[in-house]
């Protein structure tokens, strides 16, 4: 309740805590598959009992998530603030070979080719699809984060998936008996 007071610092918190009642009296009716219910001193949307094992069905049916490799978000990020951009150019950018990873971001519908430059050897041109938008929830290319903003997500997912690799490395070596 203090967030939503924060967030709204001319309103009154008893009339804030009126409203919030009012909302969870509203989704208690049977027409909503929803409810809000307070908890650790908060409030939280979530299905209702009895609707989790159609939602569970659901979520079993969809098309698992697509995972990328910090390359791939790497040259797919070259691709979107450069369009139309050439695999030359890419690895210019990005200081190593792109041409696996292009394959991967094609295969998976997030690039596609743009025509041909107009230079010697007339290289392909890439640009981001409308399956990038839609799975990176952007309307347009104007709503892409800043290069600053893209930097610290990169800096972010690479501090993510570090422990991990550094653990599996380490892995054999105890199993070992060399540490």
């Amino acid at each position: 309740m203090g967030a939503i007071c924060k967030a709204l610092p001319d309103v009154e918190r008893a009339e804030v805590e009126q409203k919030v009642q009012e909302l969870i009296e509203k989704y208690r009716s049977p027409e909503h598959g929803v409810e809000i219910r307070e908890v650790a001193d908060g409030l939280k949307f979530s299905t209702k009992p009895e609707h989790h094992e159609v939602l569970r069905k659901f979520i079993k049916s969809q098309i698992p998530p697509t995972r990328l490799s910090l390359a791939a978000l790497e040259t797919l990020a070259v691709i979107a603030y450069k369009q139309p951009v050439t695999v030359p150019e890419i690895q210019e950018i990005r200081g190593v070979h792109a041409s696996s990873v292009i394959k991967t971001l094609l295969d998976k519908k997030f690039v596609a080719t743009a025509g041909r430059k107009e230079v010697l050897g007339r290289p392909i041109l890439y640009k981001t699809t409308r399956d990038f938008l839609v799975h990176f929830g952007l309307k347009d290319l104007a709503e892409l984060p800043s290069m600053e903003e893209f930097e610290e997500l990169i800096k972010t997912q690479a501090a993510a998936e570090e422990p991990a690799e550094v653990q599996q490395a380490e892995l054999p070596m105890e199993q070992e008996g060399i540490l």
